[in-house]
């Protein structure tokens, strides 16, 4: 079952956006603390409507924690080795999303495959994290034929 996790992730709406995105594709989606927000914050709970009955939300204690759970880590990160377009994503992944502010740990993206969603102006760093793993989901999706 592919699935989505947020490495310390910052902002609520971000987090909230992306549990509408996993609920409507019914994909797992892991958090991994420390969270930047309390689980019950305002923010989040808007960002998310009323769609976080139907999130099949895991919060994990620390990345060890994550670690146990079965699948292939696929992370994203602006400095990503392979092309996402390109990437062969299986049933199997879990797609690694880093903070807002500080992406993924660098010792995560040693141990394991890197993918980059392109961007072609080079003043622009970096994509909103929830655009980010929507595009990132769907594409794995449309490969899937899920």
């Amino acid at each position: 079952m592919l699935q989505v996790a947020l490495v310390y992730p910052q902002i609520p709406p971000n987090t909230g956006n992306i549990a509408r995105t996993c609920a409507a594709t019914k994909t797992r989606l892991h958090l991994v603390e420390p969270l930047g927000f309390e689980i019950s914050d305002r923010a989040l709970k808007r960002a998310g409507l009323d769609y976080w009955q139907y999130t099949d939300l895991q919060i994990h204690a620390n990345l060890e924690s994550l670690a146990a759970v079965a699948g292939r880590w696929v992370c994203f990160s602006a400095r990503g080795k392979h092309d996402f377009r390109k990437f062969e994503f299986t049933e199997q992944d879990i797609l690694l999303f880093g903070s807002e502010t500080s992406g993924l740990p660098p010792e995560v993206l040693a141990q394991n495959l890197t993918v980059a969603i392109p961007m072609d102006h080079p003043k622009v760093r970096s994509l909103n994290l929830s655009v980010s793993v929507a595009i990132a989901l769907f594409e794995a999706r449309r490969q899937l034929n899920l």
